[in-house]
């Protein structure tokens, strides 16, 4: 089920919030968080019922590895026991998500013609997976420590985020699951999370989808061989780059918008990412918690900054090839993961070297300054998401070279047909860079916040109505978000 679909929006959401309500009001808490885990789990199950049981398997196996875990801290063998568990989670996860890469690249290698198994990759494996790989961590460093067996399916199955996250911590959401207050409507949080979905809605069904056929064609192109131009080759990144923006930052909003209406906040997972001053920043801005997972749970663990900076390069490449193909199975996503490896460890020498050898002081910078390393981090990360999503490394390259192969003597032809497209993306960038982000309008204090007043109403209800249109004139062709996929 879609969050983007009239069943979603018109039927589960509503029931679903009015017994979560009823429930509480007139049964124990409990059974209120019960009927919340029992929707979810209809919400996955919408998709393919077959993969219910692989997700109830994980979560049985994973709930009892974490009692296992926390009994064995009192003997000092807990390590040995969350090695088992989480070696069993990332075979599964290599199982099905994998297994054709590795053969395929196997094969080739060692002279073998392993069949491909072709298995169908189940609906947010990747975020189910680290989410309770992240709880079995934290129970054998005695940070997890409710163990109610409703409160963690609650905890993996919250629909918001089962399907392409938040990653979330088990310690952040079991203190809402047993507060009182999560179970009493609060007609702030309900109308702060309807125009933070509303919101959502529109940049996913009215923005993204609409630039992203722009995308899609030229890349058809590159990928089967045909010769792509200059002006081709950036409408096509361009528009894929504001694509995916819009897309995540719409279900991001929509997930977190439907999760305030149930009085349970999820952590921010996206802030304006290109607005990022150089690559560190993008990704303390983009999908937020995955680089806090990777953090905690990758990087700090191979010795993170203490070891000295040639070693937290070293880590740093690691984590970035790891995020990399955690994003896909293929020589593309491996790619990318490698260019933003490559320019993390370029950024972090070249302000390793002005603050040493030049003495800047880096908490100091000047507008200039600002916008043309805003700049210049933007393009590196739109070459970066031409690998990313490209089929193949060929029509990669063939994005690339025509990106940087611009014809200097006149316009490519076709150059007014595209002009309304660049307008297009010139207004979507504009959106981008000069409004305040759903984060920054729903903190409050400042002048552009959201408030319950007349005027914030009127906007969700035309954010919502807009997006209803769209939605409900195409509902035959609904798009999925593109993190579905990962």
């Amino acid at each position: 089920m879609l969050f983007n679909s009239v069943p979603f929006i018109f039927l589960f959401l509503p029931v679903t919030l009015f017994g979560f309500w009823g429930f509480a009001r007139f049964f124990p808490h409990k059974v209120a968080a019960g009927w919340l885990a029992l929707c979810s789990l209809f919400f996955y199950g919408w998709w393919d019922s077959r993969f219910l049981s692989l997700l109830l398997a994980s979560i049985t196996f994973n709930y009892g590895m974490g009692l296992c875990i926390a009994r064995a801290r009192q003997t000092g063998h807990s390590g040995v026991v969350l090695c088992l568990a989480v070696v069993s989670n990332l075979c599964l996860l290599g199982l099905f998500k994998y297994s054709d890469f590795f053969l395929s690249v196997l094969n080739p290698l060692a002279g073998t013609d392993f069949p491909l198994p072709h298995f169908i990759l189940p609906l947010g494996i990747s975020f189910f997976t680290f989410t309770q790989v992240a709880f079995l961590v934290d129970v054998h460093r005695g940070i997890a420590k409710e163990y109610s067996p409703i409160h963690y399916l609650l905890f993996v199955t919250y629909f918001p985020h089962l399907i392409a996250g938040p990653i979330l911590h088990h310690k952040e959401m079991m203190p809402q699951f047993g507060a009182k207050e999560t179970y009493s409507p609060q007609a702030y949080s309900v109308a702060l999370g309807l125009f933070l979905f509303a919101l959502g809605l529109f940049k996913k069904v009215v923005l993204a989808d609409t630039i992203a056929p722009y995308a899609t064609t030229v890349f058809a192109e590159a990928d089967g061989g045909d010769p792509v131009n200059f002006l081709q080759a950036w409408q096509g990144a361009l528009a894929y780059t504001l694509q995916l923006y819009f897309d995540f930052s719409g279900y991001v909003d929509m997930a977190i918008g439907a999760s305030k209406m149930f009085g349970i906040d999820l952590p921010i997972n996206f802030n304006s990412p290109y607005k990022a001053i150089n690559i560190t920043d993008f990704w303390r801005r983009w999908h937020m918690t995955l680089g806090r997972f990777f953090r905690d749970y990758v990087y700090i663990p191979l010795g993170g900054n203490r070891k000295g900076l040639h070693r937290a390069q070293l880590n740093i490449v690691c984590v970035m090839l790891l995020s990399g193909l955690w994003h896909g199975a293929g020589w593309t996503f491996i790619i990318w993961g490698a260019l933003h490896a490559s320019m993390s460890v370029i950024n972090n020498y070249w302000r390793f070297f002005r603050e040493h050898y030049l003495g800047h002081d880096l908490t100091q910078s000047s507008l200039p300054g600002r916008l043309a390393s805003t700049g210049l981090t933007f393009v590196c990360v739109v070459f970066c998401w031409v690998f990313f999503r490209a089929e193949t490394v060929d029509g990669a390259l063939v994005m690339v070279k025509a990106m940087v192969s611009p014809d200097l003597v006149s316009l490519p032809s076709g150059f007014a047909e595209r002009q309304t497209v660049f307008g297009m993306i010139a207004g979507l960038l504009a959106i981008i860079w000069l409004l305040p982000n759903s984060f920054q309008m729903s903190t409050g204090g400042r002048w552009y916040s959201w408030r319950p007043t007349a005027l914030w109403l009127l906007a969700g209800i035309l954010f919502m109505f807009a997006g209803s249109c769209v939605m409900l004139y195409s509902e035959n062709v609904v798009n999925e978000f593109l993190y579905f996929n990962f």
